[in-house]
């Protein structure tokens, strides 16, 4: 019984995955053929394995999410002082949701910037940095372990400050709205579509100021805009990086194995010592 029961989760996962990315094509496609900022193919190089790493990212880091932060939480509620979450649950919604959107970035921001900075976590998002042509799909294109490290610096704050409170007698659509909105919106940041928005790109992410984050142009442009929503966050920590022009060249000089195996595995066998550094150090 078990066993059939978690068949079916999984059929259910697979299917619901499948039905946001026949909604992601529907949208992405015909935007990045009309307004693309380079001329690559649907079917590009690597397409079917950032779809594998969809299904397979839309799925891991979930579990390993979901069993993280239910033992994060049962600890806080034994902790922390009932009135602390009754305080802050007692907040607006939508100031809650706003603090929480910005907690969440932070969060985000320094998963994010680690993964640069120290070498063992870039062995994984290096497998992100290798993309050399980028557009809607590369948002998948991760290492299992990348993704679940990136998405619980970002959201164990919430927890902490009580912002998200799973354990309630109700459901708490913050954290929901803000891993949907977040999750989403990376989409659009990575498409290949050339709009600017002009001053509006100081205050929210867009495709022109994310691709600079996956440029392979030099060493003096790479390490920049961290940020996946709010660019003003890479402002305050000087990582900002927003000019008129395009990358010229996408990927990373870091090699990774070409098969999914070796990306899967490899990391966690590479010698720390002999690992070139994305930061050309």
């Amino acid at each position: 019984m078990d066993v059939s029961r978690h068949l079916l989760a999984f059929a259910k996962e697979l299917i619901g995955l499948s039905v946001w990315l026949i909604l992601l094509l529907i949208v992405f496609v015909p935007l990045e053929r009309i307004f693309g900022n380079r001329s690559q193919k649907i079917f590009r190089r690597s397409f079917g394995v950032d779809l594998f790493y969809y299904f397979l990212n839309g799925i891991l880091p979930k579990l390993l999410l979901i069993t993280s932060l239910t033992a994060l939480s049962a600890g806080l509620h034994r902790l922390v002082p009932l009135a602390f979450y009754s305080s802050v649950a007692a907040m607006p919604v939508w100031l809650r949701l706003s603090v929480a959107l910005v907690v969440n970035e932070i969060g985000g921001y320094w998963g994010h910037r680690w993964s640069h900075e120290i070498p063992f976590l870039w062995r994984f998002h290096v497998i992100h940095h290798s993309a050399e042509e980028i557009d809607f799909l590369v948002t998948s294109k991760a290492h299992p372990f990348d993704m679940f490290f990136t998405r619980l610096c970002a959201t164990v704050p919430l927890y902490v400050l009580g912002l998200a409170q799973p354990l309630g007698n109700r459901v708490d659509f913050v954290p929901v709205i803000v891993t949907a909105v977040t999750m989403y919106w990376a989409y659009f940041i990575h498409a290949n579509v050339n709009w600017r928005l002009g001053w509006l790109e100081w205050l929210i992410s867009t495709p022109a100021v994310h691709h600079w984050h996956h440029t392979n142009d030099g060493p003096e442009f790479i390490n920049k805009n961290y940020a996946a929503t709010f660019p003003w966050m890479d402002k305050i920590f000087g990582t900002l990086y927003l000019p008129r022009a395009w990358p010229a060249k996408y990927g990373s000089d870091t090699p990774i194995a070409s098969d999914l195996p070796g990306q899967l595995f490899d990391p966690i066998g590479i010698d720390e010592q002999k690992l070139p550094n994305h930061r050309h150090a």
